[in-house]
Formats: structure tokens, sequence, C-alpha cells
């Protein structure tokens, strides 16, 4: 690249040699390319060239770079134009810092690095607060690169932009900066990016799941072995980050605090641990070796106090605390609880903790979700920080349960199985009575915790493939779930692992799905029987009955409501097979994403309940959009074809093997499309069979759906039919 602008620089220079050059800055300043970087540059000139003249010179150079298909990023600025630039835009500092000399006279563009060197020593301290303020500003839109789930090599926290700005901050001579060290972890990042881009075919920063295969293959790991490697690399990148910030906050502390006669004074607050300058620390009584308990006091008082933990003091417990066999003690259980439940505050110190090798030595299980990616696409973090942001959620659930302390263990350790083989909520349960036991918790108390990892996901898989209208929902869920304090406790943390998944993991309507299913729970574990209604059995209680009477073959009475983020639409008409198919067909071409669906039939009328995704409905519109599709004037089969691609996965289609059930449940998991929904009911109706109701769920780009389908007597199909109707499904999505 620099042989290409050097050429293409000599062909406009001209006559001018002195006064005028061609700088790279940023990345290309750094001489750090990846394969599809952009090419920042920018033609410094003197003052006492004609601007003009300059302008021209430009022209024409971007031009020759322009069909030589450069990616360029390019600008023209005089030096004192690039120094007063600089001392209002951080950014344009920290990139004028790295400025090379690519070609023309390298002394202009040593003229404009000093001075806006000079200028950043000078304004350093001021001017590092905005730029702590937009490295925040730009955590909060990318995360850190350790727990993002897709994590972005350049702009998350720990990415390839803090190694920019840890070494403008050693270009400040306020602190020392561990130089060697970030110019490796920078190549260790740098290295990862050019396959990125090489993979990729194009620039980007997303370490996508479907790349992570073809890059680690590449460089000789694992696709686990490289996700976990980069997210260290990252991690160790922030924590140089915080300890850069932590020393310039030093700077700024008062300088008259108390000095006894033997130096400064230390605030005690729990015997080993105290304050100084706004950092927790031990005393000198504090003994780590025989106090293990200690590590909890730092943790507790780090987290009550928000203040980081000196380095010092952690680096003496991670030599000297050992974790006897033994259960904990109660007043060592105490310091744990309080530690887990300080909320927010939790997780910097954990995380602290965690860096500085002190997580391992009393649950040394959590090495095996340790910056581990999820494999669901719903996912926002890794293993380990979901684990702790659902910690957080139950600092504001603690009111609603009984035992807000186990709540907070089983939201620790909810996930712990993904570290193991074999089913996650299955293999986890031991493991947690396990820790829960030497933690000091109790048997019986170990025992629950046990089964809230167990059972976690009970109600959010239930209430989202089930028809919790059935009343035999409800009671197969209850076989499950010992009292109404278990079931405050399970639905409390179905509510923190979901929101600390993503905001689509506990949207309105998935929420109202499960506090629906727990609603119902809670009645059949009291005794309390659902209402009954006759033959508008399965109509949510929560919508009003239809006032259904004899319709017309051709005649639809349509409704809407508004429904959380979305709507619910009653439509009445005529009850006929294949009506339920056509009205998912006619909502499907009238633009509607539907979510669930629930049909009921009342003499020779049928009412079907339609929730969906749009929160305004014209009623008038949509009945004459359905009109042409219930009376066979539009061909659904050309409207919602759809065909499968090569590299598409098959559909999945399964009967599910259920409790006592009076409907036979038929699941599809396929790629979400449009259509689907109408592509399944259409069959189901031309094998001559009859869907009660449907429940539709996305999880990234994946759907699973679950249909519940009757026979003409309106029972479950018999075993013969139910695997009938399973193939015809397949072929039909296939």
């Amino acid at each position: 690249m620099d042989r290409l602008l050097r050429d293409a620089f000599a062909a406009v220079a001209g006559d001018i040699e002195t006064g005028l050059a061609l700088a790279a800055i940023g990345g290309y300043g750094r001489g750090r390319l990846s394969p599809h970087s952009d090419v920042d540059v920018v033609l410094i000139h003197s003052d006492q060239l004609d601007p003009a003249e300059v302008d021209a010179r430009a022209a024409q150079l971007w031009s020759r770079l322009w069909d030589a298909k450069v990616p360029l990023d390019h600008s023209v600025r005089s030096i004192s134009e690039a120094e007063q630039l600089a001392s209002t835009d951080h950014r344009v500092a920290v990139g004028v810092i790295d400025a090379r000399c690519v070609a023309g006279d390298a002394g202009a563009v040593v003229a404009m690095r000093s001075t806006v060197l000079a200028g950043w020593r000078r304004e350093a301290r001021r001017r590092l607060v905005t730029v702590r303020e937009d490295r925040d500003a730009r955590l909060e839109r990318s995360g850190q690169l350790a727990y993002e789930a897709v994590p972005d090599l350049k702009n998350s926290g720990g990415g390839l932009r803090d190694t920019v700005l840890l070494k403008a901050i050693a270009a400040t001579w306020l602190v020392d900066v561990p130089t060697h060290e970030v110019s490796q972890l920078t190549d260790e990042l740098l290295d990862v990016r050019d396959l990125l881009h090489e993979v990729g075919g194009r620039r980007t920063d997303k370490l996508l799941a479907e790349l992570v295969p073809d890059i680690a293959a590449r460089m000789g790991r694992s696709p686990v072995d490289l996700d976990v490697h980069v997210r260290d690399v990252g991690r160790r990148i922030d924590h140089l980050v915080a300890r850069a910030w932590r020393r310039i906050d030093e700077l700024d502390r008062d300088p008259h605090r108390p000095i006894g006669s033997r130096g400064p004074v230390i605030e005690r607050l729990v015997p080993g641990v105290g304050v100084l300058d706004r950092e927790i620390v031990l005393t000198a009584d504090a003994k780590p070796a025989d106090d293990p308990e200690l590590l909890f006091r730092v943790a507790t008082s780090a987290a009550r106090r928000n203040l980081p933990i000196n380095q010092a003091s952690l680096d003496r417990l991670a030599r000297e605390v050992r974790w006897p066999d033994e259960p904990m003690p109660p007043s060592t259980h105490r310091w744990l609880l309080e530690w887990l439940t300080t909320g927010r505050r939790l997780v910097p110190v954990w995380l602290q903790l965690d860096f500085a090798g002190l997580i391992d030595p009393f649950c040394p299980e959590w090495a095996g979700i340790r910056l581990r990616g999820s494999s669901s696409p719903i996912h926002r973090f890794t293993v380990d920080r979901h684990s702790l942001e659902a910690v957080v959620n139950a600092d504001e659930l603690n009111r609603d349960v009984e035992r807000p302390d186990l709540l907070a263990v089983a939201c620790l350790l909810h996930d712990i199985g993904k570290g193991v083989e074999g089913d996650h909520s299955e293999v986890g349960e031991p493991m947690a009575v396990a820790i829960a036991r030497r933690w000091g918790f109790d048997d019986a108390d170990a025992r629950t915790i046990g089964w809230l990892v167990r059972r976690h996901l009970l109600l959010p898989t239930i209430a989202t493939r089930r028809d919790i209208e059935d009343p035999v929902t409800a009671a197969n869920v209850a076989e499950f779930i010992p009292d109404e304090s278990a079931l405050d406790l399970l639905a409390a943390l179905t509510a923190c692992d979901a929101r600390a998944t993503s905001a689509s993991a506990w949207s309105d309507w998935r929420r109202s799905l499960v506090e629906g299913l727990v609603r119902k729970v809670r009645d059949q574990l009291c005794g309390r029987a659902p209402a009954d209604r006759a033959e508008y059995a399965g109509w949510p209680s929560h919508v009003p009955i239809p006032d259904v009477v004899a319709v017309a073959p051709d005649e639809l009475v349509l409704t809407a409501q508004p429904h959380h983020d979305g709507s619910l639409i009653t439509i009445v008409s005529a009850d006929r097979r294949g009506m339920l198919a056509d009205l998912a067909g006619g909502l499907t071409v009238a633009g509607l994403n539907i979510r669930s669906c629930r049909s009921v039939t009342v003499g020779t009328a049928a009412a079907t309940l339609w929730e969906v995704s749009r929160p305004e409905i014209d009623t008038t519109a949509l009945t004459e959009r359905l009109r042409p599709v219930v009376e066979g004037r539009t061909d659904l089969s050309q409207r919602l074809a759809y065909k499968l691609e090569r590299d598409e996965y098959e559909p999945r289609v399964t009967v599910l093997d259920t409790f006592e059930q009076s409907a036979t449940l038929l699941q599809v998991r396929t790629l979400d499309r449009r259509g689907l929904v109408w592509t399944v009911c259409h069959t189901i109706a031309s094998l001559g069979h009859h869907i009660r109701s449907a429940h539709l769920s996305t999880y990234g780009d994946e759907a699973r759906d679950v249909f519940y389908v009757t026979d003409d007597e309106n029972r479950a199909l018999t075993d013969e039919a139910a695997q009938v109707l399973r193939q015809a499904v397949s072929d039909a999505l296939s």
C-alpha cells in the first residue's frame, strides 16, 4: 500500500518539493492493516502553500487511488488546521499521534505530529475526561469483547480501539502503560481480524459464529478454543485500561488526605479490610492464609462502597487464600450471600476477582463456563456474564420470594452445567447441589437450589410451546412443583434468566405467557378449578367471548384489541375445514407476523383468535384483505411458495411425547420464513384434521412452532395417523 500511494503521490505532486506530504494515520499509520481495512490518509501541507493548488493536487491524487480500488478515508489539512482540529476532537489527536509519512516532505508530517502531541500532553488531564466518557458510551453500544455473544474485535471494551487508547494514554506521560504487553495483545487480536477479513471476504470486526470454524482451522485451534482465546485477550486488554484509569484517578485525589506517623491513615471497615485512596485494601492485621473468609469481606466491602480492590491486596489474596475441604462455616456463608445480593455492584467486583484467579478456589466449576459463548442466538452475553446478570436481576425480585438467598444462588448456578457434556439442566443439578453444600447450605436448601437449576427452563418452554389455556397443561406442570413457595422461586428465576438473555427473550408477549401459566399452575396447587365455559373451553379468560351467531358462508366478523406489544384479532366466520389455514395465509399476505392462534367451534360458526406482532390494526382494511382469500379468489400456494435452499438445514417435524393430552402435539423446527404457518395448517387440513391452537416461537432465525391437532371427534390422533401427518408436514416444508 505504501508503494502504491508513493507512486500516485509522485505523479501528482509535480514541482512541489517541500511543505506537502501524504501521511498515513489510524491503523494504516500504525502499520496494522487487515486485508479489507480502510486506508486512512491525510494530505498535509504547510500554511504557506496555496490551498487552491493543494486541493487541485488532492483531487487528482484521490481520483488515481479510487481508480486503483483503494478503500480510502481521506482528508486535506494544513498544519495549523490539524493542530486546531486535534485540540477540539480527541479522536483526531489520537489518530495523528500515530501519523507516519508515506510520501513527500517528511518534515511536514513531523511538524504536525509534534505540534499535536505537545498539545495532547499539555491538556492531557482535561482531555482524558472526554476520552473516558467517549469510551463509556462506546461500551454501552458494543459491550465488552470478553462477554458479548458476538464480540466486536474493534469497538468492544478490550478491543483494538482500546489498544489505541492505551497508546494514547502512554503518550500523555501521566502514567506508565505496559506497552510491550499491549503490543503483544494487539498482534493477537489482529491475527484473528486478518483471518476474519480473509474468510469473510469483506471488512468486518464482528467475530460471527459461522466464520469461527474456518478461522480456527487456519490457526490450528478448535472453534471453542479460539473463541475463549479471543475473549481472554479482550479481558486482559480491558484490565489494562481499567488499571490505567485507576492510576489516572490517583493523580486527582486529595493530596491533603490524613497522614499518620507511619504513612496514610486507612479507614477500617471490617476485620482485615479498609479503604485507602478510594480503593479497598487489606489492613496490616489481615491474615489471608488463616482466614479464607477475608476474601468475601473484601468483596462485600468493595461492592457496598462501589470501589475497586487494590491490586497489591488482590495479589496477596491470590497467593495466600486456601479453602478447606469442609463446608463454609455460618459466618463465611453469610458474607458470601451478602456479596451475592449487592445488585449491580456485584459484577465489577466478581470480574476483578475472577481475573485475579480468586473465583476458582471456592467455585472450581466456574472454569467450565468462563468466557464460554452461548450456542443460542438470542443470548447477548457469554455464559458466565449471563449468569452474573441473572443474579443482578434477582436483586429486584427479592420481595417476591420467601428465600432471596436461594434465588440469588440459583441464578448464579442455573447454567453451570454448560461447562460439561450433556443437557445442561440435568448435569447442572448435581453440580449445583454439591456447590450449595460446599457453600454452607443445609441438605434441604441445597436440593431446592438443585431443583431450580434442573427446572429453570420448564416455565418458558411450556408457556411458549404449549396451550396454556388447556387445563391439562397447567396440571402437567404442577406435577413438577412441590408448593407455592417453589413456584415463586421458579417464576422469579425464569424472569431473571430471560431478562439476562436479551430483550426478545423477555418481551411483553413471552412474559405474559409465562405469567399466565404461573397463575394457572398456582390455581392447580391451591385446588382452584378453572371456570367452566362449556364450548368456549380453551378460549383465554382475559379475552372477551365473541358473540357468535349463525353466519353466512362468506361473512367475516373481525375485531382487534391491543395486547402488550402487538394485537389480538378475533375473527368469527362460518366453520369449514381449512378455514384456519386460509386465515393464516391471508394474515401473512396482509403482512402480519403471527405469534399464536386458537380456534373454537360453536354450532356452525368458528371463532379464531390470532396474536400478531403489529400494535395497530385497521379492521376494515384487514377484513377486505382477507375476504378474497376466504372466498377462494387468492391462490395462496402461489403467493406463499417457498423453495428450500441447498445450504438450508432440513426442517425437523416431530410428534411430541407428552403426559395426558386431549390433542396430538406436532412440533416444527425450521428456518423462519414467510408462509410457514399457512403451509403447516394447509397440510393438516388437507389430511382431514383440525387445529385447536398453534403456538409460535422464534429464536434467532429458527421457528419452533407447536400445533394442537385433533380428529373429527376433537380427540388426539391415533399413533399411525400422527406419523402420517408428521411425514406430510415434513414433505411440505422440504
